[in-house]
């Protein structure tokens, strides 16, 4: 049974500390931003997930949109439209895709050679790629105040919009290495957002497209699922542990070919849930759509938790994981 992360891990940024990584800070060339990734990607590693992220270390999942995309602007924490959405000719994201591989490639030839030490264990050396993420076009606008070029009646053509800008940093991140790239649209699931417009803008965000793609929506969505078992990608991810009536949504449902991405840890308390309470909630899930189904994961990105707590639920979560394979 296959683990991965929905994306973000508490990693902040790392101030220089080697005599090159000052050096490079005096000629503003250094990125604090490196190590935080690198960081993120060794602690997913160790505790043993398979499909990892970056760690999402630059920003909240709409700081990190908002402060490059054409006709947005990030403001005193405010994501605003300005002008009109287009798509930008440098990615968002690639750089900490090759950041990643980078780094578990480097991870992997230390296990090799025996060079990896760890306290209290190993590397595990079955990571199988680095997950792009990025926030979906629905989420982005409706979590934006519109202040130019579109109004509240309009939101819909800018969300569209929104959908070919990013389209073009999807294929940045495939081109980059990623092994599956996820679209986060939490939105989708609370009655604000017009599914058709938002299937619409999925469909454009995915065009041409050739790894496997994953949609990201939490909260309770036992009104939308119909629906989104529709939206053109391979894996629906939604969480369980902190919401556990979304078992419900799994009865008796036609998946039609498509996967379930299983939050089984809840994100929104730091109390770390032992092996066994995780497992018995996959076990719940095996029993209603079976083990093939499901890939295991959070129930939402993990950097508003401590880094001690984040790292334990992840290695819980594949040790139960574990058990089950």
């Amino acid at each position: 049974m296959l683990t991965t992360v929905v994306g973000s891990y508490p990693s902040p940024p790392q101030e220089p500390s080697s005599f090159l990584s000052r050096i490079s800070s005096l000629l503003a060339s250094y990125d604090s931003y490196q190590a935080a990734v690198e960081f993120a990607v060794r602690e997913q590693i160790k505790a043993g997930v398979n499909i990892i992220s970056t760690g999402q270390v630059r920003g909240d999942m709409v700081e990190i949109f908002a402060r490059d995309i054409t006709g947005m602007v990030w403001e005193d924490g405010t994501s605003k439209i300005k002008g009109r959405i287009l798509p930008i000719n440098y990615s968002i994201g690639a750089e900490d895709i090759k950041i990643a591989l980078k780094t578990a490639k480097n991870i992997s030839e230390d296990f090799k050679t025996g060079s990896t030490v760890l306290h209290g264990g190993e590397f595990r050396e079955d990571a199988r790629g680095v997950k792009g993420i990025i926030t979906g076009p629905t989420t982005l606008v409706l979590s934006s105040r519109m202040e130019g070029f579109y109004t509240l009646e309009k939101r819909d053509k800018a969300i569209i919009d929104m959908a070919q800008a990013l389209n073009r940093e999807a294929k940045y991140l495939e081109n980059a290495g990623a092994a599956m790239i996820q679209f986060d649209e939490p939105f989708l699931s609370t009655g604000m957002a017009d599914i058709k417009t938002a299937y619409k803008a999925i469909k454009i965000t995915q065009n041409g497209l050739k790894i496997p793609l994953a949609m990201h929506v939490c909260g309770d969505v036992r009104q939308v699922f119909g629906e989104l078992l529709k939206f053109p990608v391979d894996i629906i991810d939604c969480e369980f542990a902190g919401i556990e009536k979304n078992l419900e949504i799994l009865q008796s449902t036609d998946l039609g070919g498509k996967k379930i991405g299983f939050g089984c840890v809840d994100t929104k308390t730091e109390r770390v849930e032992s092996p066994e309470e995780i497992r018995t909630l996959i076990e719940k899930g095996v029993e209603i759509i079976g083990a093939e189904n499901m890939i295991v994961d959070p129930d939402c990105g993990m950097r508003m938790l401590p880094a001690e707590a984040a790292y334990q639920k992840l290695k819980n979560m594949t040790e139960a994981a574990g058990w089950l394979s």
